[in-house]
């Protein structure tokens, strides 16, 4: 399997800032919306620096919006300092069943995204801005943002990977 088809089957849940104590503790930045939800892991991929280590969870825990891991087999402060950096990453099949008119990231990314049935371009990446996210598509002409809003995003469907938008003129 390509290293794009095993990126395909994990998802991207968070990443190592430092280790944290003399214990191996990692002190992990999370890219979900509920970072209890690292409490409920029972395993994760650290994946950076050309490696990637499939590792038991001893324990998580949250700190405002902060994770803390600790993992079979890192023990120390030295051997928690090798991942630092490091993509934290869940199985696939792990990921949490979202209501119906939310999706992952990953559902989203690669999508191709139209405007009144002109191909915009193909969605790139997703921004958390806080008040609501934006999607980067980038298109012949460049990046256009998107704003992840009802009015805007007015039809996505992610097995066909299409994302129908109506787009205010003054953003394209």
């Amino acid at each position: 399997m390509k290293e794009s088809e095993e990126r395909e089957q994990t998802i991207l849940v968070g990443e190592v800032l430092k280790p944290r104590g003399l214990s191996g503790e990692l002190k992990v930045y999370p890219l979900t919306d509920d970072p209890r939800r690292f409490e409920l892991l029972e395993e994760v991929i650290l994946r950076g620096a050309g490696a990637e280590e499939s590792l038991a969870v001893k324990r998580a825990r949250t700190d405002g919006k902060m994770v803390y891991l600790s993992l079979d087999k890192i023990d120390s402060a030295e051997a928690a300092e090798k991942f630092r950096g490091f993509e934290v990453r869940v199985p696939r099949a792990q990921s949490v069943q979202l209501p119906e008119g939310r999706w992952h990231y990953y559902e989203l990314e690669g999508m191709d995204v139209y405007n009144n049935g002109v191909r915009l371009g193909k969605l790139e990446r997703i921004l958390a801005t806080g008040a609501n996210d934006v999607y980067i598509v980038r298109g012949e002409t460049g990046e256009i943002c998107v704003p992840a809003i009802k009015t805007v995003v007015l039809r996505v469907d992610v097995p066909g990977r299409r994302m129908d938008v109506d787009m205010p003129p003054e953003l394209l």
